[in-house]
């Protein structure tokens, strides 16, 4: 089998104070196309070093890291923008929506930048938002839209360029708990429906436990792993 993302002995290490801090330690992880799983550890375990591993916004120590089959670590830094364009979508806890921008306008960016032309990605935002259920909120900027809604956008944005994966680090981590199980819920929904991988970070069992897969981290190691029935909240 091929995995859609793969990691082999895969090492961290930042000076920290003129000395070596050790935040991965050979992590190997394998997983399938179409998981909804997730990553759960305290801070400072490693998992958000391992999210930007993945996501090709860091470089290893050493190891590698695969992405459907491809190394990681023979590209160069176009060809990792390149990829993480065209094959990876992030949704980030604080939203990282550009204020300026109504919710079309953040979604239709990454179409923008991948060249789509401007009817394809005008038509593809306009679709997203009604999936995920702001087709009213579309000329809306973010200061006029809930954290809730602003969450919602950032996952229409996410899968603007129709990809593979989606890394997704505490996404209900700044939302109150009904909004967080409504974005769960969408995450969820999707992930069945249109087959793409959910990789999501948190800190929050209760969001663990709503995945099919569990890897626990404890400094920057997998201290072990669990599969969850197929349920949503």
């Amino acid at each position: 089998m091929t995995y859609i993302v793969e990691t082999k002995n895969l090492t961290k290490t930042y000076m920290s104070g003129g000395r070596p801090l050790e935040v991965l330690k050979g992590i190997d992880l394998a997983i399938e196309p179409g998981e909804f799983m997730a990553i759960m550890g305290p801070s400072g375990s490693g998992k958000t070093t391992l999210l930007n591993m993945i996501g090709a916004l860091d470089r290893p120590t050493s190891g590698k890291v695969f992405i459907n089959g491809v190394d990681l670590t023979n590209l160069n830094d176009n060809q990792k923008a390149d990829l993480r364009n065209k094959e990876i979508g992030f949704i980030f806890q604080f939203f990282n929506l550009i204020h300026r921008m109504d919710a079309q306008g953040n979604i239709e960016l990454p179409m923008a930048i991948a060249g789509t032309s401007r009817s394809k990605r005008h038509k593809k935002a306009l679709e997203l938002l009604d999936i995920v259920g702001l087709a009213d909120r579309a000329d809306h900027k973010p200061s006029q839209l809930s954290g809730g809604e602003q969450q919602r956008v950032a996952i229409a944005r996410a899968l603007a360029n129709e990809p593979n994966i989606v890394l997704a680090d505490e996404v209900t981590g700044n939302l109150d708990s009904r909004t967080g199980d409504e974005i769960m819920h969408l995450m969820k929904q999707l992930n069945k429906e249109e087959g793409t991988t959910f990789i999501l970070i948190t800190h929050d069992p209760r969001v663990a436990q709503n995945t099919d897969r569990l890897v626990q981290f404890k400094d920057g190691v997998i201290e072990g792993q669990k599969k969850f029935a197929d349920m949503i909240i």
